[in-house]
C-alpha cells in the first residue's frame, strides 16, 4: 500500500483545522491535529510527521517561537514547516522564513494552493540523489551521507540550505538568478517569492561561517559560488552584505 504523507496541523481555530484536515485527507494525506504548542510538541514526540502546517498565532507560545525551537531539536530540525498566517506583509514573511519555515501561506488560501505548496516542500525535502562527493576548494559536500565540511570541520546545515549549497557547488563559478534558483532548488512552481532565495542564502552563509564568503552576490544578476581563494581572506561581514 502506498505511503500517505502525514501532516501535523497546528491550528487553534477548530473550524479552520477541521476544514484543512478534510481537504488534506481527500488530497491523499493523513493528518494529526494540535491546537497549541504543548499538544503540538506531544504529537511530534509521538510520531514524526512528513510536514508541519503551523499557525503563526497560537495561545501561549507562538508559532514563530515554536518553529525556532523545532529547528534546534535534532528530531524535528529537518521536517518541512509551512507557516499559516493572516500576516501578509513582507517583514512578517521574512520573519517566518528566518524562524525556520520552509514556506509561507497567507490566509485565506485555496485548497489547491495549499495542496500544491505541501507537495512542493515534500518534493524538495531530500537533496538530489548523488553518490559522489563534490568539492570546491576546502568546502566539501557529500550528498550520500548529507554531510558538509570546510577545512575538515563539519558544518550544520538545514535541509533547504543543504540542497541550495549542493546545487551551487555542482554549478560553481556560474551566476544564478533568483528565479533560476527557485526553479532548480525549490521546484518548478510559482508560489514562492524570489525574496525567499535571499533569506536562505543569508542563512546558508551564516551556517558556512568563514566559508560563507565563497557565495558571492552579483548585483543585478544573482548569486555565484566561487573557489577564488582570495575571497576567503575577506571579512565575513563584508561577504554577507547584499544578501
Amino acid at each position: 500500500m502506498k505511503h500517505r504523507p502525514l501532516v501535523l496541523i497546528v491550528e487553534d481555530e477548530p473550524s479552520i483545522a477541521e476544514l484543512i484536515a478534510v481537504n488534506l485527507q481527500h488530497g491523499g494525506f493523513d493528518v494529526v491535529l494540535a491546537q497549541d504548542s504543548v499538544s503540538a510538541q506531544r504529537e511530534l514526540e509521538a510520531v514524526l510527521p512528513d510536514v508541519i502546517l503551523l499557525d503563526w498565532m497560537l495561545p501561549g507560545q507562538s508559532g514563530l517561537s515554536l518553529a525556532r525551537n523545532w529547528r534546534k531539536q535534532e528530531r524535528s530540525k529537518s521536517i518541512p514547516i509551512l507557516m499559516l498566517t493572516a500576516r501578509g506583509d513582507e517583514p512578517d514573511k521574512v520573519a517566518g522564513l528566518d524562524a525556520g519555515a520552509d514556506d509561507y501561506i497567507t490566509k485565506p488560501f485555496s485548497t489547491q494552493e495549499l495542496l500544491a505548496r505541501i507537495r512542493a516542500v515534500l518534493r524538495r525535502r531530500a537533496p538530489e540523489a548523488a553518490s559522489d562527493r563534490v568539492a570546491v576548494g576546502a568546502l566539501v559536500l557529500d550528498a550520500s551521507t548529507h554531510r558538509t565540511t570546510f577545512q575538515a570541520q563539519e558544518l550544520k546545515l538545514g535541509p533547504t540550505e543543504f540542497k541550495l549549497l549542493h546545487y551551487l557547488m555542482t554549478h560553481a563559478e556560474r551566476v544564478h538568478s533568483r528565479s533560476s534558483l527557485l526553479d532548480k532548488v525549490w521546484g518548478d512552481h510559482v508560489f514562492i517569492e524570489e525574496r525567499t532565495v535571499d533569506v536562505h542564502v543569508k542563512r546558508l552563509r551564516e551556517s558556512l561561517g568563514v566559508a560563507g564568503c565563497m557565495i558571492e552576490t552579483v548585483r543585478g544578476a544573482g548569486y555565484r559560488l566561487t573557489s577564488n581563494a582570495a575571497m576567503l581572506s575577506a571579512r565575513p561581514a563584508a561577504a554577507n552584505a547584499g544578501a
